[in-house]
């Protein structure tokens, strides 16, 4: 109970340095989730100290916990995807959902068939399977709690500007997706001015093939139809990805203001990843979220992992090559 409460306080203030340095870093949310899992073990080992059936009760409890929580989480990807499919474009970013809830289906499917039928290259295939999956599922989990955080932890500084991130249009009209991020910039824009300040909105996004003009005129129109001063827009118009957003909005900001801070908005979804992009690409500045439909954000957020994780190839294929080489081993 003590050795496990000890390294949940040692990883718990490795997260907590980490936090204060820079909270926009995928290893936070790692930190993060070892602490809560041996501060979990040691709450179990305590109570069991304490009283030993309901201590026993507790860890079995838990360990139920995982399979029916695997099981339900199929099930709702699944219904999630049909939904995904009666109300957006088949295309496969769409689909991520009813994937992955098809993929655990299929994987729990198999792991039954390897036990009937007893064949050893098929078990080895599923302890590589199950290896890879456990790797990633831990990930996933560290996003998903991180990402939870980040999204709560509120910047107190002052800023000089407020970034909307665009998505596209269609054709010369602002799509309900890019309206939620207009709308909670706007929002943090009016509590800055009341409060005595007047940050500069930039508006960032270029034209798409298949829309009548630049993005970020369109969002610039629409910020001003609702009251925002014309005077107090930037118009970035130049960008087609996330990165060159960011990059093109930084060089923007500081070609006015050199010591400038800002404030980055995009939806909830997006908001831990693009955070992890502005780092890199040296924003000094944080990322909040605007609200999402409830039925799109699974699919997005599955999205958003499995960008982050391709975005490190050679450290995750590393490590799954090491995972899968270590499964292999017990059936040679």
């Amino acid at each position: 109970m003590v050795i496990c409460f000890g390294i949940a306080a040692f990883w718990f203030l490795v997260f907590g340095v980490s936090f204060l340095r820079d909270r926009r870093l995928f290893k936070n949310g790692i930190f993060l989730v070892l602490a809560l899992m041996f501060a979990g073990l040691g709450l179990i080992f305590a109570v069991e100290s304490v009283n030993e059936t309901a201590g026993r009760w507790l860890a079995v409890a838990v360990l139920a916990a995982i399979p029916l929580s695997i099981a339900v989480l199929a099930v709702f990807l699944v219904i999630n995807g049909v939904t995904m499919l009666r109300r957006e474009r088949r295309r496969l970013s769409n689909l991520l959902s009813l994937l992955v809830g098809l993929g655990i289906i299929g994987f729990v499917v198999f792991s039954v068939l390897v036990e009937k039928i007893g064949w050893e290259p098929l078990a080895a295939v599923r302890s590589v399977l199950l290896g890879v999956l456990t790797y990633i599922s831990f990930l996933f989990l560290c996003f998903l709690v991180y990402a939870f955080v980040y999204s709560r932890v509120r910047s107190s500084r002052k800023v000089d500007f407020v970034v909307v991130l665009g998505s596209g249009l269609i054709g010369s009209r602002v799509p309900p997706l890019l309206a939620s991020r207009l709308d909670r910039a706007k929002q943090v824009y009016e509590r800055a001015v009341r409060r005595g300040r007047s940050p500069l909105l930039v508006t960032s996004g270029g034209q798409g093939p298949n829309e009548d003009l630049p993005e970020s005129h369109a969002m610039a129109a629409y910020l001003v139809e609702r009251g925002v001063p014309d005077e107090q827009i930037l118009r970035e118009d130049k960008s087609t990805t996330t990165w060159e957003n960011l990059t093109f909005s930084r060089d923007l900001m500081a070609g006015l203001r050199p010591q400038y801070r800002c404030l980055i908005v995009t939806n909830n979804f997006h908001a831990f990843r693009a955070a992890l992009t502005a780092r890199r690409a040296k924003l000094n500045g944080q990322v909040i979220g605007s609200p999402t439909a409830a039925y799109y954000w699974p699919t997005a957020t599955i999205r958003e992992f499995v960008a982050i994780l391709v975005s490190h190839p050679y450290l995750n294929g590393g490590i799954c090559l090491l995972i899968a080489l270590s499964a292999i081993l017990p059936h040679l």
